[in-house]
């Protein structure tokens, strides 16, 4: 598309995120009614007839949204998904999109919107010694990574635990840091807010089923794409497998003795299962599953230079890995079609970004300290490394890698209506360990 179009095309659609944002705000930045869609014992399977407009009109209609033309791979056919989206993490164009804001149950997929909004806060190598009150009100049933009360744990070791195992005792403990969770709450909802995430409303932080806590794959797909700006939520993303401190105990010689046990990433598109190869390219980002949600997934991945973001929201279809396999299809989907479709909507900037000055913040770190806030400070972890790209680089560009710890960052932070919002230049990754 020539540049002067592709400028106009943008415009109007920031200038359509913009209007939706003012009708949208108001009820968004309060302790919301319960939106259209909330969780249920038993949710319904037909979205709205109106949904939100942010990103473009098209994306408020129901239903599969894809301009198909010549040239342009048709959509996979076995994809169940009640919502999903396609869209490329550079330039925010959406290549595709089913029922992308229908506001649905998020489950642990919302653990991106809280490494987001709390990773900027505590330095990697912050120590924190567990009391009971910081597990209270833990739900039953939910995923852990193991934490013990009285025992000591850095950040970065709690971080593992929220990426990794998407520990709810592990995000219980930060938020109690965080000054408690109702205020991590509320500082996610403020965070959404400020991402134009306007179909999400927060509960809880951990995406444990809640009355009134939604989410949206638009959202959602905002969310991954924020935080991929930060190079320890990357590092922590792209992580397979790490050490987690185990419990201290008397040793043969009566000495205490804290021994770790190693914890793997239950990404299957990043970890590999009996049913899922590990996805060629993929960087990431985040899973959960819940009794409301049903099984949910946000996935970051590069081909061929393109790098691409899928979200799913429970697949119907009853498989196991179900949300993997589709999630798998549309990326398969998205690399053939990147340069040939034309998008359907856009994902819209943070609303400061458009202030933001060129140079801003270029390295994307978090944890307020040059490193990258010591993020993965600690010893043990190992960061993923993806099967060799479909084009034969053995991995050479793979998305938002880690290479010694050297990430070098697309030049200017700021985003304007003609230039895309940066992410970290594409590098060679480690050897999958």
């Amino acid at each position: 598309m020539p540049a002067p179009k592709q400028t106009v095309r943008r415009s109007l659609l920031v200038t359509s995120a913009v209007l939706s944002s003012l009708a949208l705000a108001a009820p968004a930045a309060v302790a919301a009614p319960k939106p259209s869609g909330s969780p249920s014992a038993s949710p319904s399977a037909t979205p709205p007839a109106s949904m939100s407009t942010v990103g473009g009109a098209r994306l408020g209609r129901p239903g599969t949204q894809v301009n198909l033309a010549s040239g342009v791979p048709v959509l996979p056919k076995d994809v169940t998904a009640r919502s999903w989206i396609v869209a490329d993490a550079e330039s925010g164009d959406v290549l595709a999109a089913h029922n992308a804001h229908w506001r649905l149950a998020p489950a642990s997929t919302l653990k991106m919107l809280f490494a987001d909004t709390l990773l900027p806060k505590f330095p990697g190598d912050t120590r924190h010694k567990v009391v009971p009150a910081d597990l209270a009100g833990i739900g039953s049933g939910s995923s852990m990574v193991g934490i013990k009360e009285e025992e000591t744990y850095t950040v970065h070791d709690l971080w593992l635990g929220v990426f990794l195992r998407s520990g709810n005792d592990a995000v219980h403990v930060l938020s109690a840091m965080n000054k408690g969770v109702d205020n991590t709450v509320e500082e996610m909802n403020e965070h959404a807010e400020e991402l134009q995430a306007l179909d999400t409303h927060v509960v809880s932080p951990d995406g444990y089923d809640a009355e009134g806590q939604v989410s949206s794959a638009y959202d959602l797909t905002l969310f991954a794409r924020s935080g991929m700006q930060k190079k320890d939520f990357r590092e922590y993303a792209s992580t397979v497998r790490a050490k987690f401190p185990g419990e201290t105990k008397k040793g043969k010689k009566g000495k205490k003795v804290r021994e770790s046990f190693e914890i793997q990433n239950t990404n299957r598109l990043l970890a590999g299962d009996s049913d899922v190869p590990v996805y060629q390219g993929i960087a990431g980002v985040k899973n959960g599953n819940t009794t409301n949600a049903g099984a949910t997934f946000t996935g970051v991945a590069e081909r061929g230079g393109k790098v691409l973001l899928v979200t799913v929201m429970n697949p119907e279809k009853p498989e196991h890995n179900e949300v993997y396999k589709e999630t798998a299809r549309l990326f398969d989907w998205g690399f053939k079609a990147a340069g040939k479709v034309q998008p359907v909507g856009e994902l819209v900037p943070p609303k400061g970004a458009a202030q933001a000055k060129p140079g801003a913040n270029p390295s994307g770190e978090a944890g307020g300290s040059g490193d990258g806030g010591s993020g993965t400070g600690g010893t043990g972890s190992k960061p993923a490394a993806s099967a060799p790209a479909a084009d034969g680089s053995s991995g050479i560009g793979t998305a938002l890698g880690i290479t010694g710890g050297l990430l070098v960052l697309l030049a200017g932070a700021a985003f304007l209506v003609n230039r895309r919002w940066p992410l970290p230049d594409l590098v060679r990754r480690r050897p999958r360990p």
